[in-house]
């Protein structure tokens, strides 16, 4: 198959080694190792992305902005064909593109502050930069991905036509859920208030879409398939949902599932030293609720596809999704737990970053 994309870049399969590269689940990616240079070449998985040319289209506009204003920033933008194009489709086998590889340290666990608070600034300073951008001129590339209400009435949909076992065994996870459902409400007045800024958001803000130095210092950050219009919650709901406690949605034992709390507070230190000055009083009120947000919409989400006999994530194993959703679930109790405590952090530094402005 590369065989037949690389030539389009003046590349020979000949002259390079290719191996399979990176831990993402969702495109098709591989290192091309040639004699003078590195790339990194991606399918794009159009059963997620259904117009991979608005991906490709977004990332060009970006590009052209940061480079007419902010130059000295780090941005990966696929190479150009031999025929200018930086997407080729080949019939049969899909949308590719090719990006140059930068040399870096990657991780797919978040094991100290230190890379918590140098993501959060990496996600921020990213925004912050684009303030200036039109974010209504970007595509949507995936409609709907962080609405919560649709994602609640999704979960009613599910709880009304769903697998009848599956539905009386998950009545606590239900009932607790339902009780949440105040979380929902919240987002629909966010989306009502203009206090709250659309802007260019990441929406994807796990640690593995962040490239460091060998000194753990962010270089940038990578997988943009999901840049388009919408809210700071969902970049800053991302990082505590992934970031804050020791253990991913897979952990089968709950005990161990914890709200680090310096760990909190290096997200927040690290996005507020960009953001701050761009945040409103109402959206900086809104953060402890951004991890809320994103974790309660997950848990929703795992445990309709449950009640749905696993039909949009999969199961590795019996009752998979059920102890994602429960997993979430602790972890948004463990989270409510800590509201007051965490508010006080948000608190502390966003009174600092005022006095600095």
């Amino acid at each position: 198959m590369l065989e037949k994309i690389l030539p389009l870049y003046n590349i020979k399969t000949s002259d390079c080694i290719i191996q399979p590269f990176g831990s993402g689940l969702i495109n098709n990616t591989w290192k091309i190792v040639c004699r003078d240079k590195c790339f990194v070449l991606q399918r794009i998985n159009e059963q997620v992305f259904k117009k991979p040319e608005y991906i490709d289209e977004n990332i060009q506009a970006i590009a052209t902005y940061l480079c007419n204003h902010f130059r000295d920033y780090t941005f990966i933008s696929p190479v150009k064909s031999t025929d200018g194009q930086t997407l080729v489709h080949i019939k049969e086998l899909g949308y590719f593109r090719l990006l140059p590889f930068v040399p870096s340290v990657s991780h797919d666990v978040v094991t100290d502050t230190s890379l918590a608070f140098e993501a959060a600034k990496q996600f921020g300073r990213f925004t912050k930069l684009l303030s200036g951008f039109p974010e209504e001129g970007l595509h949507v590339t995936i409609p709907n991905f962080h609405n919560l209400t649709l994602r609640y009435e999704q979960f009613q949909t599910a709880l009304n036509n769903g697998n009848r076992e599956r539905i009386n065994e998950s009545k606590y996870s239900i009932d607790f859920l339902q009780h949440q459902k105040t979380i929902t409400d919240e987002f629909e007045n966010i989306t009502q208030n203009k206090a709250f800024r659309r802007r260019v958001i990441h929406h994807d803000t796990k640690i593995s879409n962040v490239l460091f130095n060998e000194q753990g210092k962010g270089l940038c950050i990578i997988d943009l398939d999901t840049v388009m219009p919408g809210y700071f919650i969902s970049d800053m709901g991302d990082m505590m949902r992934t970031y804050l406690s020791p253990v991913s949605e897979e952990e089968k034992d709950f005990s161990k599932i914890i709200i680090r709390e310096d760990y909190f507070e290096a997200i927040v230190k690290g996005y507020l030293e960009e953001m701050g000055s761009e945040l409103s009083d109402i959206e900086i009120n809104h953060i402890v609720y951004s991890g809320k947000f994103m974790i309660y919409m997950q848990a929703l989400r795992f445990l309709a596809d449950y009640i749905n006999n696993d039909i949009y994530y999969g199961a590795a194993y019996e009752k998979h999704n059920f102890v994602r959703a429960q997993n979430q679930i602790v972890l948004l109790q463990k989270l409510l737990e800590k509201e007051d405590v965490l508010n006080d952090i948000v608190q502390k530094y966003s009174t600092f970053q005022k006095q600095k402005i």
